[in-house]
């Protein structure tokens, strides 16, 4: 178990054990999550604590991929069972955002994804999510940058492991000071993820990724909405944007031939313009095992502008690391290759 991994009564009890006064308990936590300190380093401990405070990290770096000039880092976890997790770190001019993993693999097989066809290993716990955006920080901060965006969009459905979620995104709001309007939760629709989400204190803004708007498509492409199909799934969206007041985002991997016809925008449309969420199109990066490719960027902007005239509000992300394989699961496959051949 990682320093991450320790509530504040746990860190205050593991204290009290070593004859600590209580107040020794905030420093370390102020340590942690302030200034991301393990508390074998933090200077305001006597040195004979330090020595006692054995508390380590839970991720170890495995790989590092730096693309886009730099604009983009990704980052290969090896964890304490020899699991392995990616992390991405995307700069801006004056900020960085996070993209976090929830699992180790996924278990939601969408067939276009790297790290749904690598199958499943575990989940997270609360410590190892947390520790990927405190790393990122912390890379963002020697470079001038403020993280100020977490994403749950790396491996793993965020909502297949609620609770290790739930309480990383409180640390990051209580313990770190990011603002849950600047946490995104992505799910490819776990219904029941979603009713929790509407439940909680915490108005963080809800991604879903979509990829088709017919309940035939999705099947094949989102093996889970033969489960909550798309009245289902539309059902509890309408409840977390009446409950939360949030804009919803949908998001829309375009793949050449597949979901990027005239007849897919007007079916994307109609799903979410009553919903008056925001639409994502994102240019499917390369997968290896999946031989359909990406839209080529003329049909992106053309699929683009179809929504637009068809009143919904939709933009294209921009592609980043695909020089590093930043694509979720890319990195985990080819260095887990490599180690293994």
């Amino acid at each position: 178990m990682g320093a991450y991994d320790l509530s504040f009564d746990e860190v205050w009890s593991r204290l009290a054990a070593l004859g600590q006064p209580a107040y020794r308990a905030r420093q370390v936590w102020d340590g942690l999550y302030r200034h991301g300190t393990l508390p074998r380093e933090l200077t305001v401990l006597p040195k004979a604590l330090r020595e006692q405070l054995d508390w380590g990290t839970s991720l170890q770096q495995a790989a590092e991929s730096v693309g886009d000039g730099g604009d983009t880092v990704k980052w290969l976890w090896r964890l304490d069972d020899d699991r392995f997790v990616e992390t991405v770190l995307m700069h801006h001019p004056r900020w960085s955002t996070v993209c976090v993993s929830s699992q180790a693999g996924c278990a939601m097989a969408c067939s276009f994804c790297a790290t749904g066809q690598a199958g499943f290993d575990r989940h997270l716990t609360t410590g190892e999510i947390v520790e990927q955006v405190v790393h990122a920080r912390r890379v963002a901060a020697t470079s001038g940058r403020r993280l100020s965006n977490v994403v749950f969009m790396g491996m793993g459905e965020p909502l297949a492991n609620c609770e290790p979620v739930w309480t990383a995104v409180e640390r990051l709001h209580d313990d770190l000071g990011l603002s849950a309007r600047h946490v995104t939760v992505s799910t490819v629709g776990v219904v029941p993820g979603i009713q929790r989400l509407a439940a909680e204190r915490l108005p963080v803004n809800l991604a879903v990724s979509l990829h088709a708007a017919n309940d035939e498509l999705r099947d094949s492409l989102v093996p889970l909405n033969r489960r909550y199909p798309l009245e289902v799934l539309a059902g509890a969206c309408r409840s977390y944007l009446a409950v939360k007041g949030r804009r919803l985002s949908f998001e829309w991997a375009l793949i050449d031939g597949v979901n990027d016809r005239v007849s897919d925008a007007g079916e994307l449309a109609a799903f979410v313009r009553p919903l008056g969420a925001h639409v994502n199109l994102i240019p499917l990066n390369p997968t290896p095992g999946y031989a359909t490719r990406g839209t080529p960027p003329d049909g992106v902007r053309a699929f683009r502008d179809r929504l637009v005239a068809l009143g919904v509000n939709a933009t294209v992300r921009r592609n980043r690391g695909t020089d590093i394989d930043a694509a979720c699961g890319q990195l985990r496959a080819v260095t887990i290759s490599r180690l293994t051949n």
